[in-house]
């Protein structure tokens, strides 16, 4: 008898039903798949499918496969192939043996229509398109048979084999399931199975010039994998019906441990759009730099942007697997990478709009040394060397002419802060320009409050933070915020007409002369701005912004 594998993670109805399975003995171990599309890059909706099947196989010492189903070479790319196997490898998940392809298949699926049309159960339709769709009838008025439903098995075949030849042109005739023309579920009123498509493909080239639909493929694929449980989101609910059917009505696979069909909601994540043809139509439409520019919610953006694996494999457990769908707040996914980021990212200093500062009683020659943590909070990651002298920078943010209460925790005129890490400083004076912006702070410093606080009671509330001006690197900052202005960006009409205009906002400045050799992807916290990480793509110093320190767009 098999051993459920007792799994400490929070249950869901998929675990309830693989823990049946198992304990029937319906199935000795689980085998589940992930069955992309190769006609764009992966989102974050189908991170939560990657850890809902791969993290499955794990749990349950089971295997899970990788699966392209390129049934559609007109819509694919081998590019996407690549992208795909990166995002699954960097989310850390491997899959069971090689990489599979629906293609891979194609000879089989073209000996299953054959016993279908043996069956009588598939026909060759030469209707138009159009008069398809019309004959198909709608929700409310049932269907109406095809004339040429009725054709004999032998012309159905003969036709057959002319479609997989060549000798009919692309939309002359298409292969047809015969089911139910009165059915209530659409799917299953004599759906399409084969289409001719004169088009080269990534994996088979140019030897076959008729494609399986997707609905066709993709349950065959998992049969012939021997795929236990094949899961997918609910709007293939209705599709699960003609599933079961092609599965029943060919020989090989009708039996009762065959794959099993079950649904579960999609990710719905507010200020963003969870489809990859409306992605594409961003990239398309040049309204994004890529399909890995950071605002964009596909995983290889979101590793650009600074997301950790961990992190989106922690939101996906958060927000949990059920049969109901609804819309994720964009601040819970934020704050799974916050709470990551928070324990791993070593903390630094950047000057992101600067300001020049001039310590007018700076008596030392040179640059001062100074050790700082590099995690207040983890000692294990040491120490970092931070530098001082009389001129500096700050944020132009951190100085007021006049501070304007009591409360006020930045530099003001007659006000002291103290600078991260370091000294207390007092605002004397300052310098401004034509345009009346200011251009240099000079300042005075208490040489007794390294590491101390005042040594006549004088309370210094405010810290900022700042950089050395002689050490200081330039960088370029690529400050991101949520691509779209509106909660449910699908609905808009224009997607030009609600792209939040400070998605992004480039600044200049000044990082710590350490930062020079920052590892691209990897995460820093500039300490008071905010997580970031160098860009991957850039061979300049550029940071692009993870995630605000604080959630600033909770309702």
């Amino acid at each position: 008898m098999s051993q459920v594998v007792v799994v400490d993670k929070p249950t869901n109805f998929i675990r309830n039903i693989i823990d049946k399975d198992l304990s029937q003995q319906l199935h000795n171990t689980i085998k589940t798949r992930f069955p992309p599309e190769p006609n764009g890059y992966l989102h974050i909706g189908h991170a939560k499918s990657i850890c809902l099947n791969f993290g499955l196989a794990e749990d349950y010492d089971g295997k899970c496969n990788l699966r392209f189903d390129d049934t559609n070479p007109t819509k694919e790319d081998i590019e996407f192939v690549g992208s795909i196997k990166k995002d699954i490898s960097w989310l850390g998940f491997g899959w069971a043996g090689e990489s599979n392809f629906s293609s891979n298949y194609f000879a089989k699926f073209y000996a299953y229509a054959i016993e279908l049309i043996e069956k009588g159960l598939a026909f060759v339709d030469f209707s138009s398109a159009d008069e398809i769709k019309q004959l198909r009838g709608n929700l409310t008025e049932s269907g109406k048979n095809s004339p040429y439903r009725d054709t004999s098995v032998e012309e159905n075949l003969e036709h057959f084999k002319k479609m997989s030849s060549g000798e009919y042109k692309e939309g002359q005739c298409v292969l047809r399931a015969k089911i139910n023309m009165s059915s209530s579920f659409m799917c299953m009123r004599d759906p399409a199975m084969y289409r001719i498509k004169f088009a080269h493909h990534h994996q088979t080239g140019d030897d076959w010039c008729i494609y399986p639909m997707y609905d066709f493929a993709h349950c065959l694929s998992d049969a012939i994998e021997n795929i236990t449980h094949s899961l997918c989101t609910l709007e293939f609910q209705d599709n699960r019906r003609l599933y079961d059917w092609l599965l029943e009505h060919i020989d090989e696979f009708n039996k009762p441990n065959r794959p099993h069909q079950y649904e579960f909601s999609r990710l719905n994540l507010a200020y963003t759009v969870m489809s990859k043809r409306k992605l594409q139509q961003l990239v398309e439409d040049d309204l994004v730099s890529g399909w890995d520019d950071p605002r964009m919610p596909t995983i290889s953006g979101m590793r650009r942007r600074g997301y950790t694996p961990r992190s989106i494999r922690n939101f996906a457990e958060r927000i949990g697997i059920s049969k109901v769908d609804s819309m994720t707040e964009m601040s819970v996914l934020e704050a799974s990478v916050r709470d990551d980021l928070n324990l791993i990212a070593p903390r630094t200093m950047a000057v992101i709009e600067p300001i020049k500062v001039i310590i007018e009683n700076y008596m030392n020659a040179g640059v001062e040394k100074i050790q700082a943590p590099k995690h207040s909070q983890d000692e294990t990651m040491g120490k970092r060397e931070i530098h001082f002298s009389s001129e500096l920078y700050i944020d132009k943010a951190d100085f007021i002419e006049t501070a304007p209460n009591k409360k006020w925790k930045r530099l003001a005129i007659g006000k002291e802060v103290r600078l991260r890490n370091s000294y207390v400083i007092k605002a004397e004076r300052f310098d401004i320009d034509k345009n009346n912006e200011i251009t240099t702070i000079y300042c005075s410093y208490d040489l007794a409050t390294l590491g101390k606080n005042p040594s006549d009671g004088r309370r210094v509330n405010g810290v900022i933070h700042f950089v050395e001006a002689t050490t200081a690197v330039n960088a370029q900052f690529n400050l991101y915020d949520r691509l779209f202005n509106i909660e449910n960006p699908i609905k808009a009409e224009n997607f030009a007409e609600v792209i939040n205009p400070d998605s992004l906002v480039v600044k200049n400045g000044f990082v710590e002369p350490s930062m020079q050799n920052a590892v691209a992807e990897q995460a820093y916290q500039f300490e008071r701005e905010g997580y970031f990480c160098r860009d991957n793509k850039s061979k300049e110093l550029v940071f692009n912004k993870t995630i605000a320190l604080r959630d600033t767009w909770s309702k």
